[in-house]
């Protein structure tokens, strides 16, 4: 199951090579080369997370608490670099992360086979719904707060993630009335939670977070939406049992 696993994670990095290499043909050598190294690095980073899901998942709780930590640290850092401004502001956002936070690390405590069909659903959505608004993405829906987000994006991404979680069933484990929602409210959190980040930085007039991960900017330019998304599987789990 898990090599099977692997082989469609491959599949759909394929097709999103392909897909970036029609967004990327016509571009500068520079700003091609930038994505590219987005794309690959993303690879990376997508590796580092399934292996450590299915080899000790152990190793996905330390992660968990990296992405937490590092993700705290941008939070005061941008605040800090603005002189302090926006204090309210800064602590209700501070407020809204330790909760989001504190569901990624219950998140990290569930099944393996629950938390990596969720990671899939979550960060197949994340990649698609860029390659796709990047492709045919022409409606902006938050041009002030995230310009490069797209009703075809949201869209396209949004399929996708669905129409995997419907593959993916037997991961689950539950029946398709409880899976549909529960990916929904996936896709939906992974989407409020770039567009939140997206917002935090609008506010402190920061382009990423930080320098940290080439290609992505900080821990949650890269994370927000894996911290939404587990946050939401999180209270499907204390809610409904799952």
């Amino acid at each position: 199951m898990i090599k099977l696993i692997y082989i469609i994670i491959l599949i759909y990095f394929m097709a999103g090579g392909i897909g970036f290499y029609f967004i990327n043909r016509n571009k500068e050598r520079e700003v091609a080369r930038k994505s590219y190294t987005k794309f690959g690095v993303y690879f990376i980073i997508i590796n580092i997370l399934f292996f450590s899901i299915i080899i000790n998942p152990v190793m996905f709780k330390y992660i968990a608490f990296v992405i937490i930590a590092g993700g705290l640290i941008e939070l005061f850092y941008l605040h800090q670099k603005s002189g302090y401004q926006q204090k309210g502001f800064f602590l209700l956002s501070l407020l809204v992360f330790l909760i989001l936070a504190a569901g990624l690390y219950f998140f990290s405590r569930q099944s393996k086979e629950f938390i990596l069909f969720s990671f899939l659903i979550i960060s197949i959505f994340d990649s698609f719904s860029q390659i796709t608004g990047q492709l045919w993405g022409r409606k902006k829906i938050f041009p002030e707060i995230s310009p490069n987000k797209t009703l075809g994006g949201l869209a396209g991404g949004a399929l996708v993630a669905l129409g995997s979680a419907i593959f993916l069933r037997n991961m689950y484990g539950g029946p398709l009335a409880k899976l549909i929602p529960v990916a929904i409210g996936i896709i939906v959190f992974a989407f409020a939670g770039d567009l939140a980040a997206s917002y935090y930085k609008r506010r402190y007039n920061a382009k990423d977070f930080s320098n940290l991960i080439p290609g992505h900017g900080g821990i949650l330019d890269r994370f927000d939406s894996l911290i939404a998304g587990a946050a939401w599987t999180s209270l499907c789990v204390l809610m409904f049992n799952l």
